[in-house]
């Protein structure tokens, strides 16, 4: 019980610190700004207290130590980390909700519920910890490789939005026409509008499996890691879309053909059947 304690302490001082330092600057990323880090050190804290010899909990701790330094990086090249790096829909969430409603969702679901969330997508670690027992065998193979697979195609979806975005402020700084689709549509975004959201929680789910395997059953409350993760960005998306409806005309028109979350093929229109 000794380092699911210890992650229990990190998990109530991320949610104190990034509360505090969200009051105090009015800035309300901070939990952003964890988000690549704080579940790397949980899945160490069950490793380390195997002193580090636990093949199956190396190993976790391994790929999402990938999985963070990736993150880190892409959060990183956007200005994350630097001053007035927050996420813009907060401003935009801010200005439509009531002061003292604002407050309370940030301590409650900003601070509070996004770090348990953090917690949760790690503590399959804790149930390798407790069955370690458990021969490490082909299934944890399987699942480590897909997780790896997983990150790779979030890698990918990210390097091309990032791409998309550069040529898309070079043509504005030039003031040129972006085009017809001011928004990314080429590449994995031509099969899912959010092809970054679904190999991220991919990996999660994945992650989940491996606990799974080591505890010999899926009932475990790390399940809610995944699932809470999964509300989190349907609500993110729902979210994001309102606001991109609102400013492209033909996101729409993205919407009826593409994908949400999973990649799939495109859809044909009835302006496609016609022709």
């Amino acid at each position: 019980m000794i380092p699911l304690m210890a992650s229990v302490w990190v998990l109530i001082a991320s949610v104190l610190v990034t509360w505090v330092l969200s009051l105090v600057t009015r800035e309300y990323s901070w939990v952003d700004r964890i988000w690549s880090i704080v579940p790397v050190l949980y899945v160490w804290i069950f490793a380390g207290a195997t002193g580090f010899t636990d093949l199956r909990l190396m190993l976790m701790a391994s790929v999402v130590t990938l999985w963070g330094a990736r993150l880190t990086f892409n959060f990183a090249r956007k200005g994350g980390y630097g001053r007035g790096g927050q996420d813009y829909r907060w401003s935009i969430l801010k200005k439509r909700m009531p002061a003292p409603a604002f407050q309370v969702f940030d301590l409650l679901f900003i601070a509070g519920f996004q770090n348990l969330v953090l917690w949760l997508i790690a503590m399959p670690a804790y149930f390798a910890y407790q069955n370690r027992a458990t021969p490490f065998g082909l299934l944890d193979i399987v699942l480590l490789v897909l997780f790896a697979a997983a990150l790779v195609g979030e890698t990918i979806a990210d390097e091309q939005q990032w791409r998309f975005h550069l040529r898309k402020h070079a043509a504005g700084t030039a003031g040129e026409a972006t085009g017809d689709k001011p928004f990314l549509t080429r590449g994995l975004f031509r099969l899912s509008r959010h092809p970054n959201y679904f190999f991220e929680l991919a990996q999660w789910y994945l992650f989940f499996g491996v606990g799974a395997v080591a505890a010999g059953t899926v009932l475990q409350f790390s399940a809610l890691g995944p699932l809470l993760l999964t509300v989190v960005f349907i609500g993110s998306t729902i979210f994001t879309e309102s606001i991109s409806r609102g400013k492209y005309p033909q996101y729409d028109a993205y919407r009826r053909t593409t994908s949400g979350l999973v990649p799939w093929f495109p859809r044909r229109t009835s302006a496609d059947t016609a022709s």
